[in-house]
């Protein structure tokens, strides 16, 4: 007669298992709890043993994937033991079988030597206990401490002013509301730079104040507003009642940094003011910032705002709008850098440069408008004599 070898369940919920391979030939006679295999699961590995004795039918090969329950081998009692049959398991000359799947899975996991075991198993087979008696040998590799913490890690809040309250509010609205582009030139300030030197100690003896850069830009500026009105020029309403607003002149918002936020007060009518009366208003702004003694009127109704982030070491930035304004332009750090020597096309000089930023609303204002302002601006700083002496 046939007696089954069927697949036990390992455990509850567990519905496959893996069958490791066979320890007899197919048609091999067998002893009566004879090992002949081994299942595997997740969670266990259980052995097959011959039900009964007799000759054996392999009906499933290793594999994974086998139903509990499933028939995967038969014992044929009626099979006459022979003379030479051997009592002893032999393997089927399968190398790998030499270690269960999850004594691989184990070793593989603990960074064990799988030839460096004895197994313990049939036939030598390593098991999973012989993988971790091999890891409970091993000296224990310690973590290296982690550093301890040096010096203080408080941790403070206090409440926003309402000048740095209104400035959040403010730069996040030109955000959300503008469609915001920046555009980039450079300018080299070679002869601005010489022009200022020359004429600097003059210039404070019979003004009473100092020559700077920004009373260059600020003229600079109103020079390209003019030609470029678009860019000093506001959007009003919403909808099918938005207009564009348009200002024959040009008040200037200059930044001005202080301990408490950056302010922006505002030259009016900076078109028509002389290089002094630029540089006397921007150092009083400075001063009376500092001392928190602007008023709201000197620092509203700009149509147009100069940044010069130079002044902290900025390379170059995109500059943000000053609402309701449509653009701002952005003044950077003077830094000497090879480029043609504009003397002597083809050849390389170094030259004081200055990178030039002009973020706009693309809503009113074209890009090559941008372009065209950041190009005027550029061309007005590299030949001054025409804005200092009025030509």
């Amino acid at each position: 007669m046939a007696v089954d070898i069927t697949i036990p369940s390992p455990g509850e919920s567990i519905s496959e298992v893996s069958l490791s391979g066979w320890l007899r030939d197919d048609g091999s006679y067998v002893e009566k709890d004879e090992l002949l295999a081994e299942i595997e699961s997740d969670k266990a590995t259980l052995e097959l043993r011959a039900p009964a004795s007799g000759a054996l039918k392999i009906a499933t090969k290793r594999g994974d994937g086998i139903k509990v329950g499933a028939v995967v081998a038969s014992i044929d009692t009626n099979a006459a033991k022979p003379a030479s049959a051997a009592v002893a398991a032999t393997t089927n000359g399968d190398a790998s079988m030499r270690v269960s799947g999850v004594a691989k899975k184990v070793a593989a996991e603990k960074g064990v030597d799988l030839a460096q075991l004895a197994g313990s198993g049939p036939s030598g087979r390593v098991m999973k206990n012989d993988v971790l008696a091999a890891t409970e040998t091993k000296p224990m590799i310690l973590k290296p401490a982690a550093p301890a913490v040096v010096g203080s890690r408080g941790v403070r809040r206090e409440k926003m002013t309402k000048l740095r309250q209104k400035i959040a509010e403010r730069l996040v609205h030109a955000q959300h509301t503008a469609a915001m582009l920046t555009t980039f030139n450079e300018c080299d300030m070679t002869e601005i730079m010489r022009l200022r030197a020359e004429h600097k100690e003059s210039f404070e003896k019979t003004h009473g104040v100092g020559l700077g850069f920004m009373s260059f830009f600020v003229k600079a500026a109103t020079s390209a507003l003019r030609k470029y009105p678009r860019v000093n020029a506001y959007i009003v309403g919403q909808g099918a009642d938005m207009e564009m607003e348009f200002h024959d002149y040009a008040d200037i918002a200059v930044a001005v940094g202080t301990e408490k936020g950056l302010v922006v007060p505002v030259l009016r009518n900076a078109e028509a003011l002389s290089f002094a009366g630029i540089e006397a208003s921007i150092k009083d702004f400075a001063v009376r910032a500092k001392e928190g003694k602007l008023s709201v009127d000197e620092m509203t109704g700009g149509t147009f705002t100069i940044s010069n982030g130079g002044v902290y070491g900025s390379l170059m930035s995109t500059p943000i709008l000053n609402p309701p304004q449509s653009a701002i332009l952005g003044m950077h750090a003077t830094k000497k850098r090879a480029v043609e020597d504009p003397k002597n096309p083809g050849q390389v000089a170094i030259r004081p440069m200055m990178y030039l930023a002009l973020s706009y609303d693309h809503r009113i204002i074209d890009g090559s408008e941008a372009v065209g302002f950041l190009v005027h601006v550029k061309d007005m700083i590299e030949k001054p004599e025409r804005m200092l002496f009025g030509g």
